[in-house]
């Protein structure tokens, strides 16, 4: 049984899926926490899906970056910014109320944020946040729009372990998330030659297997 954390703000129910459908590790436990590294440090979990940076990360542990998350900037959804489009620029907010903004060293107080929307939400202000953080945490009176804006500290997705405690079903999932196919996984069948193929088509179609008899004329065949 493999246990994973993973990171409010990620949606990875495509990799569960096919970690389920394509290992055998006995299973899989997941656990949505805003401290997915935590309950890897605290060992209630085996592996994480964290948001990073994090400070408190060492050479103890293994860490397999995934993805970038776009910078977001949560508004009200009758506020003149969500016609705007998808994206909006540092300078079109200026002089809004910012009742959240991720914090210089990229960590996110997920307590203060949640407030923050809920105050956004009542039609007051801005908070910058991940954009897939912000839309996982609003309401429908939220819109997330992506932030342009390059001095907001970015934030990153990735699979973090420790070193010890390293594993097959750890690698796999690894795998998985990495985009690995099934003819490319650890748990791909064997490959068989090009006759055990033929043999395994013919089978399937029902027909019988012929051999040449070099014992007899030319091309003429025999059944096994």
């Amino acid at each position: 049984m493999l246990t994973l954390a993973f990171v409010t703000g990620t949606e990875p129910g495509k990799w569960f899926h096919r970690f389920r459908q394509r290992t055998e590790h006995g299973g899989l436990l997941t656990l949505d926490s805003d401290d997915a590294l935590g309950l890897v440090l605290d060992g209630s979990a085996d592996l994480a899906l964290a948001r990073l940076p994090d400070a408190r990360l060492t050479e103890d542990f293994h860490t397999v970056r995934l993805y970038e998350e776009a910078r977001g900037v949560a508004v009200p959804k009758d506020s003149i910014f969500a016609e705007l489009g998808e994206k909006v620029l540092a300078r079109d907010l200026e002089g809004e109320i910012l009742n959240y903004r991720i914090a210089e060293d990229g960590s996110i107080d997920y307590g203060e944020l949640r407030a923050a929307l809920q105050v956004v939400g009542a039609n007051v202000g801005i908070a910058i946040a991940p954009r897939p953080l912000i839309r996982v945490l609003s309401k429908k009176q939220v819109v997330a729009l992506e932030l342009v804006d390059r001095s907001v500290p970015g934030t990153e997705i990735a699979l973090v372990w420790r070193r010890e405690a390293d594993s097959d079903a750890i690698q796999d999932f690894v795998g998985i998330a990495r985009g690995r196919t099934t003819n490319s996984s650890r748990q791909a069948a064997p490959k068989r030659s090009a006759r055990e193929k033929t043999l395994a088509k013919q089978e399937r179609r029902g027909r019988p297997n012929f051999r040449i008899d070099k014992s007899g004329g030319k091309g003429r065949r025999r059944s096994r």
